[in-house]
């Protein structure tokens, strides 16, 4: 019988010992009663001890196998609540073009360009990523379908920046896709254009530009499940026991289904259907919030989200704001939604019990999304859902209380958390005044709210470890400058964050997040004590050994357990997937 067909009912017969205990490790339990322990005891998948290692000798019986964690630190698994392997694996995977510079310059990108274009003969579509709109500036040269077309004039092109938020094609893209300058802005994002002719200039922002990927053929199921199979495997190397993968449509559904009934979904998955085209077109939208979702439906797997864009990035300056942005006398960005729209998805998504899970990059998003759940608690009281603003780049003070008094999820992503060329460089546009409360974690806790972390890759790395660090610090982990961008918080404090709020924003938190008799065995060992040494340049480089999903061994680093007859879906060093395969 496979793992997943491993079910438990009321009336199932229970063993009488454990199946396995882990002995001799300092174990972080993320128990407020019992924060630490020596050892822990895994029955069917559950944990029925966490203690001293003779507080659990009465589990052990004939068949119980017993690891000798010598000392190891073992701690609950990590949460990361918003990141999508399929937007930064599928191209590659599609063999699309793929710059691989973190940073490229225009002349980087003409150079990738044009040697794709050699090396991938005809006349289809040149598509991949990225471009970023700082390096433009330095060069003195702006970017669009002008620029594209000196570089390819004969084949469509549609390049992606990094922050996901603007498209770049040129006038053969725009062709294909029939867009002109009688074409309407949708609701959901713009065309940049031409101040005089009314011309599209080539920059699609935020949701115009699923009208290119409407133009070009869907990303293959084949394609997504391996995007999905290799960032499973990447999490899971690296402690991820749940995560959010926010923005699917059918057929990345269908790739997340087909990695779960093969037995390699070792990540609790929460998946939020797309609201509209914000990224890619959903064409079965309607059937999957209407109750087509649940046909997806696992211990592993759950599609009861909505994902949308409240408004975009702070490049194209789509954020919106509460006041204007700087060297703008009126300009507040872009609200995606009407606020009536906002209001009435919220409170009928609540009705259903579907998490909604709000892009909200500007302090004016945020604030409009507070009150649309606001009045959903007003017509529904509380529904048991806790929706969840992702980003939370700029908050405005008055609404830190609010997220607990509305039981709503703050989710932060590091793409600014500590000071890069990037995030100095596409982040000032906010304005020194901004940057100094970008990603307010401590004002969230402290005003008693729900933080969480979601890496959201490929904006930003995957690695868990290096934004938990960073939460810490918020300096860059790989030099010595002092400076930081906004306020850090305790490990402790960080912890609490990456795990126990992790679950409680699954909705999971009677079944994960801390160490405790009843809950699942989702637990991590790793190479070093997180609290031994100072967390710079320390808490990234972390190694995980041993990673368990529902007390199921889903990776073993060195294959150690597979001496006691253990065998993990993983093993060995984790995949490479950021920067050239």
């Amino acid at each position: 019988m496979a793992e997943s067909d491993n079910f438990s009912s009321t009336h199932s017969v229970q063993g009488t010992y454990a199946d396995l205990i882990l002995a001799n490790g300092r174990i972080y339990t993320q128990d407020p009663a019992n924060p630490w322990a020596e050892a822990l005891a895994i029955r069917d998948g559950k944990l029925i001890g966490v203690a001293s290692l003779g507080a659990l000798e009465a589990f052990k019986g004939p068949n119980t196998r017993v690891h000798d964690l010598q000392g190891a630190f073992c701690m609950p698994g990590l949460h990361d609540m918003h990141t999508h392997p399929d937007l930064a694996l599928a191209p590659r995977y599609s063999d699309d073009l793929d710059v691989g510079i973190e940073d490229p310059t225009p002349e980087q990108l003409r150079e990738s360009i044009l040697a794709y274009a050699d090396s991938h003969p005809g006349d289809g579509w040149i598509y991949g990523q990225y471009w970023v709109r700082y390096t433009f500036r330095e060069a003195g040269l702006t970017p669009g379908r002008a620029w594209l077309d000196s570089v390819m004039p004969d084949r469509p092109v549609a390049l992606l920046d990094r922050m996901w938020g603007t498209m770049m094609v040129n006038s053969k893209a725009l062709e294909l896709a029939g867009i002109d300058r009688h074409t309407a802005d949708p609701r959901n994002g713009y065309f940049e254009r031409d101040d005089l002719t009314g011309e599209p200039t080539g920059l699609m922002i935020d949701g115009a530009y699923a009208m290119i990927h409407a133009a070009m053929p869907p990303t293959p199921v084949s394609v997504l499940r391996r995007a999905y199979r290799d960032g499973v495997h990447f999490q899971s190397s690296r402690g991820v026991t749940a995560s959010k993968y926010v923005h699917v449509c059918e057929q990345r559904l269908q790739a997340l289904k087909e990695l779960d009934d093969s037995g390699e979904l070792t990540v609790r998955i929460e998946a939020a259907i797309s609201w509209q085209d914000d990224i890619f077109p959903v064409r079965r939208r309607w059937e999957l919030l209407a109750g087509e979702r649940h046909y997806y439906r696992s211990a592993r797997l759950s599609a009861n989200a909505v994902k949308f864009h409240f408004d975009g990035t702070v490049e194209p300056k789509s954020s919106y704001l509460l006041t204007p942005w700087p060297q703008e006398s009126s300009w507040r960005g872009k609200l995606n939604l009407t606020p009536e729209h906002i209001t009435d998805m919220v409170v009928d998504m609540d009705r259903k019990g579907i998490r909604v899970i709000a892009h909200c990059t500007g302090d004016g998003a945020s604030d409009v999304f507070l009150d649309a759940v606001a009045e959903a608690r007003r017509r529904n009281g509380f529904s048991g859902v806790r929706h969840q603003c992702a980003h939370s780049t700029l908050l405005h003070p008055g609404n830190l209380p609010r997220f607990k008094e509305l039981n709503v999820i703050a989710e932060f992503s590091p793409a600014a958390w500590y000071p890069t060329p990037f995030a100095s460089g596409a982040r000032s546009g906010y304005g020194q005044e901004r940057l100094k409360r970008i990603y307010d974690f401590k004002g969230v806790l402290e005003a008693g709210g729900t933080a969480v972390m979601g890496t959201d890759w490929p904006v930003a790395s995957i690695d868990p470890w290096l934004a938990l660090e960073t939460m810490v610090t918020r300096q860059n982990p790989w030099n010595d400058d002092p400076a930081c961008f906004g306020d850090p918080i305790s490990l402790e404090q960080a912890l609490n964050v990456i795990t126990r709020n992790g679950a409680v924003a699954m909705g999971l938190e009677k079944t994960t997040g801390s160490l405790e008799v009843g809950k699942s065995a989702d637990l991590i060992v790793i190479d070093r004590d997180l609290f031994a040494e100072p967390a710079r340049n320390y808490i990234h480089q972390t190694q995980v050994l041993l990673t368990f999903v529902d007390g199921q061994l889903v990776y073993d680093r060195h294959s150690t357990l597979q001496a006691l007859g253990l065998k993990a879906v993983w093993q060995g060093e984790p995949p490479v997937l950021e920067g050239k395969a």
